[in-house]
């Protein structure tokens, strides 16, 4: 493979590029962003008001799909443990299948569409009314071609997955509009030709919790290693990604242009591998797996993290055209959004263990984003504007955010 493509897959490459524009920023010199670190301790603050708010003995689980899926208080997973399959191998199988499927369709909703769960008469917005439609469509068999094993993913069912299968589960209508219907549903049907076409990740039954059989393959002493997680997620679903940056014929995936970046000007982000690769952790964990290197994966630049860094004055936009234009993902006002935010996340992180005086292995920082970032950013944004909204606007495709 291409060195370019290799190094542009590694989380050195995302903090190493994002430290360029960072450093930009922070000398005064970025097209769209002034940077200001002396807000840092107060941010810190903040975010340790809302993890004690929400984990007051700081007992705080990974930032994964998991936590979406108990939205409401309500024990899905306990249910989905009733239902799965005993054998603990075939369990984390489904687990994949379903973490992998969920986060593949978790990108934003837009804030016009909701999801009623009829089973608990409780209705959701968001990522979490996303995470529990797919959880009850997984449940369902809506991604089974087996109607005798309903709760699995399979090749053939994603690639005949239609426009009215999406529409049905995710109960769609004029008077509640989901963003990105096409960009989700080409993304379903591409994972099905890809689950078919790399067998020696997705086996010859292809699924993709058959993700499963290849990791534990690459565990050395109980130990497996988080970036080796999240250079399988790149290396088999690169394809799924439509109309992205490729280099040699390979997609590059999440990862754009922007002009301030030295050489190739590249910057990778890959958010939405690193939101999955953490949720295919703790199905791992849960086979006796040590999962080692946790902060070697960055923050996730979306707009929860994003907007935090915003509404606490750690960016403030140069231009109020930033504040009151949407703008597409690969803008570079947005590229550079999410690339200060990768960078500002680090440093929250560390003002936040010097406060609790806690080390990174006691609060790495995919606990930081659970207790954490995520959860504060949404919440100042409920405090600063009307339905919660961040306060820079992205025209989703259905993929990215």
């Amino acid at each position: 493979m291409n060195d370019l493509v290799t190094y542009l897959r590694s989380p050195v490459a995302i903090r190493s590029r994002c430290g360029q524009l960072f450093q930009n920023a922070v000398a005064g010199n970025s097209r769209y962003f002034d940077c200001d670190l002396a807000p840092l301790p107060s941010a810190a603050d903040y975010v340790i008001d809302v993890i004690r708010s929400e984990y007051p003995n700081l007992q705080i689980p990974f930032h994964s799909r998991w936590r979406h899926f108990e939205v409401g208080g309500i024990t899905r997973l306990e249910q989905l443990d009733s239902l799965l399959a005993k054998s603990p191998h075939s369990k984390a199988i489904a687990k994949f299948d379903l973490a992998i499927i969920s986060v593949l369709l978790d990108a934003g909703a837009g804030s016009n569409w909701y999801y009623y769960e009829p089973v608990t008469n409780m209705g959701f917005k968001r990522s979490e009314g996303l995470a529990v439609a797919s959880f009850q469509m997984f449940c369902q068999g809506a991604f089974s071609s087996d109607k005798t094993s309903k709760m699995r993913v399979d090749a053939q069912k994603l690639q005949d997955f239609t426009e009215a299968d999406l529409v049905q589960g995710f109960q769609i209508r004029p008077d509640n509009p989901l963003v990105g219907v096409t960009g989700r549903l080409q993304l379903l049907q591409k994972l099905g030709k890809v689950l078919t076409a790399l067998p020696e990740y997705f086996g010859e039954n292809p699924r993709p919790g058959n993700l499963v059989n290849y990791l534990v393959g690459k565990v050395n002493n109980n130990q497996l290693e988080a970036a080796t997680v999240f250079d399988a997620v790149l290396s088999s679903l690169s394809e799924i990604w439509s109309g992205r940056q490729s280099i040699d014929g390979v997609n590059l995936g999440d990862v754009w242009r922007h002009p301030d970046v030295a050489d190739d000007g590249f910057v990778p982000f890959h958010k939405l591998s690193q939101w999955l690769t953490y949720s295919l952790l703790e199905p791992l964990q849960e086979l006796g797996i040590q999962i080692t290197g946790l902060d070697q994966l960055t923050g996730l630049p979306e707009y929860r993290n994003g907007g935090l860094c915003v509404d606490l004055e750690l960016l403030r936009p140069k231009n109020s055209d930033i504040l009151t234009t949407s703008h597409s993902v690969e803008s570079p006002v947005i590229v550079e959004w999410r690339a200060l935010t990768v960078m500002l996340l680090d440093e929250i992180a560390a003002c936040v263990r010097e406060k609790l005086s806690m080390s990174t292995e006691e609060l790495p920082l995919v606990k930081i984003l659970q207790g954490g970032t995520w959860t504060a950013g949404r919440k100042i944004a409920a405090e600063k504007r009307a339905d919660g909204v961040p306060p820079i606007q992205i025209l989703s495709d259905g993929t990215v955010f």
